[in-house]
């Protein structure tokens, strides 16, 4: 058995503008606390950027990778072989499997800020998860690498 030749990684990180947005809730803290005098509207500003910002990124730190004939999605890790097709989504039957066409078994690693997904048959008989719904800004990649470590997991003939 060998590893996938091409390991797969990416980081679900947030757009560019939630920085932004972090920067002005600082600002917003501040105007607050701007009746107390400088030092207080300061705190605010550095404060309230702050805790935004690690919101931010903390909502932005979610990974997915494959490697070592594992898919790893956030806190999950499936081995590749318990899983089947993986078909590509773009935004709209994205959104259609977020809502309508949802099985309420499925695991779903989503951020509504990536319009693209990937959605990946679970063939393990003993897991009851039909599918994975995972955002992916790459889901051509992620469907190759999931590819090629299937077939590099499966046992070669003797």
């Amino acid at each position: 058995m060998q590893p996938s030749a091409q390991p797969y990684e990416e980081r679900l990180t947030t757009p560019r503008s939630w920085w932004l947005i972090s920067f002005l809730i600082g600002v917003s803290f501040a105007l607050i606390l701007l009746p107390f005098g400088t030092l207080p509207m300061l705190g605010g500003l550095v404060g309230g950027t702050a805790a935004a910002a690690v919101v931010a990124s903390s909502y932005g730190s979610l990974r997915i990778r494959v490697a070592g004939g594992h898919l790893i999605a956030g806190e999950a890790k499936i081995p590749v072989t318990a899983l089947g097709t993986a078909e590509i989504l773009d935004p709209e039957e994205a959104r259609a499997w977020r809502t309508h066409k949802a099985d309420t078994r499925a695991f779903l690693l989503l951020r509504a800020y990536i319009p693209t997904a990937l959605r990946v048959e679970v063939t393990d008989p003993e897991d009851p998860t039909p599918y994975l719904y995972l955002s992916t800004r790459e889901p051509q990649r992620l469907a190759d690498a999931l590819r090629e470590a299937r077939a590099a997991a499966k046992p070669e003939p003797a």
